[in-house]
């Protein structure tokens, strides 16, 4: 399972987001992780389509579009449009998951199902083989800057042994306090898509993003 760095784009300086993507991109990131916040599903707004669109202008990366908001089938022909290459949805925030995963897959993009943290990995149960990625949400979702969730952890060993036992080649991603003292645990545990916000963009953005990939490989 390839290890991958997904810097998120809510922890850069929107004064510099091109000149600090690219340097996410020099750095050896494959991802960009895109926070999209509606103020109901979180507390939190952040952005859209039309700056999505804007960056893919700048990046060849792979957008992953992180949708924390409420029904996000609603949005998937936009997001796409705008140049999503996946969309993670909230099974907190679907109605009819199912139907969610298959409108995405449609849609020719990679598909997400994000849990937040006190929701039990339980709830996959019946849709384990739909989606390409499983984000496991590390802090409670809407604000960047928090302290990550040990119990998430062990969330995470679970949900890779049930994979594994499955045969399902799946990535699991994690969001939310990541940095280069917890990394090595993270990987440990199963997870293989990395998305981290301060720790990538506070600082040198480049030294940062070539730290996180020395640790990935």
């Amino acid at each position: 399972m390839k290890n991958i760095l997904a810097p998120s784009v809510l922890g850069a300086d929107f004064s510099r987001l091109n000149e600090q993507i690219q340097k996410t991109k020099e750095g050896g990131a494959e991802y960009l992780h895109l926070d999209v916040m509606d103020g109901a599903f979180v507390p939190s707004i952040s952005f859209g389509m039309p700056v999505i669109a804007a960056l893919r202008g700048c990046s060849d990366q792979c957008f992953d579009v992180h949708m924390m908001v409420q029904e996000p089938g609603r949005y998937v022909e936009a997001m796409k449009k705008a140049g999503a290459d996946l969309i993670c949805v909230h099974q907190e925030a679907c109605t009819h998951l199912d139907r969610t995963i298959h409108q995405i897959k449609e849609a020719g993009l990679k598909a997400g199902v994000a849990l937040n943290p006190a929701t039990p990995i339980s709830v996959l149960e019946n849709i384990l083989e739909l989606p390409d990625m499983f984000l496991m949400m590390s802090v409670n979702p809407g604000f960047g800057g928090q302290k990550l969730i040990p119990y998430v952890l062990e969330k995470i060993r679970s949900l890779r042994k049930i994979l594994n036992e499955r045969g399902l080649d799946k990535d699991i991603e994690i969001d939310g306090g990541v940095t280069l003292e917890n990394i090595r645990q993270i990987l440990d545990a199963g997870a293989n898509v990395i998305v981290a916000g301060s720790s990538v963009f506070q600082g040198s953005v480049l030294e940062n993003t070539r730290a996180f990939m020395e640790i990935l490989g």
